[in-house]
C-alpha cells in the first residue's frame, strides 16, 4: 500500500481523496476511513452492495456512490460510469487496480521474494533503505501477507545492514 511521493493533496475532512489512477490500494483505505467517517454503516454497502431495496438502504448507497465518485478523476469515473451502485463501484475498481484473486497472489509471491532477497543499495543511506523496506512490507501487508515486526527488525539488523554495521547492531541486540 505504497503511497504518493511528496505532499500529493490536501488533508480536508470535507472532501474525500481523490484517486488519480495510481497508488490504489493506499487511496481505497484512504477512501474507507473517510466514509467510515462520514457515516460507518456506508462502507458496508461499498463492499456487501445494498441489502435490500427499502429507502433508507437506497439513500444509502447513494450516499455512498456519492462519496467515491466525488474520489475519483476524469478516467477513473469513465471506468465507472456504468455502475449502478457502491459495491459495483468498488469492485470494478478493485479488479482493475488491484486485479483479480490470481494476480494479488502472484504480485504477493514476487514481493515476497523481493523481501527475501532484501539488501540495501550500493550509496543508499540507512533511512533511504528503511523507506524503500517500509513500503515493500506495508504492500505484502495490503495483500494479505503480514510480516511481524521483529521479523522485520531481525531481517534488517541481520541481513540488511552492511558489515561496517557490526558493532552497533552488536551494541543494539
Amino acid at each position: 500500500m505504497s503511497a504518493p511521493p511528496g505532499n500529493w493533496e490536501g488533508k480536508s475532512i470535507a472532501r474525500p481523496p481523490l484517486f488519480n489512477g495510481q497508488y490504489y490500494s493506499w487511496w481505497r483505505s484512504k477512501m474507507r476511513h473517510h466514509i467510515w467517517g462520514e457515516d460507518y454503516e456506508l462502507w458496508d454497502i461499498v463492499i456487501d452492495g445494498p441489502v435490500a431495496t427499502l429507502k433508507k438502504n437506497a439513500e444509502r448507497n447513494a450516499k455512498a456512490k456519492k462519496w467515491l465518485i466525488c474520489g475519483l478523476g476524469p478516467d477513473e469515473y469513465n471506468r465507472i460510469q456504468g455502475c449502478s451502485n457502491a459495491k459495483q463501484i468498488s469492485d470494478t475498481l478493485q479488479v482493475a487496480y488491484d486485479g483479480t484473486t490470481q494476480v494479488k497472489k502472484s504480485r504477493g509471491t514476487l514481493l515476497y521474494s523481493q523481501y527475501e532477497n532484501f539488501t540495501i543499495k550500493d550509496g543508499e543511506t540507512i533511512q533511504e533503505m528503511y523507506t524503500r523496506f517500509t513500503i515493500l512490507t506495508n504492500e505484502l501487508k495490503s495483500l494479505g501477507r503480514i510480516i511481524p515486526e521483529e521479523e522485520r527488525v531481525e531481517k534488517i539488523l541481520t541481513r540488511v545492514l552492511p558489515i561496517t554495521w557490526e558493532s552497533k547492531i552488536i551494541a543494539i541486540e
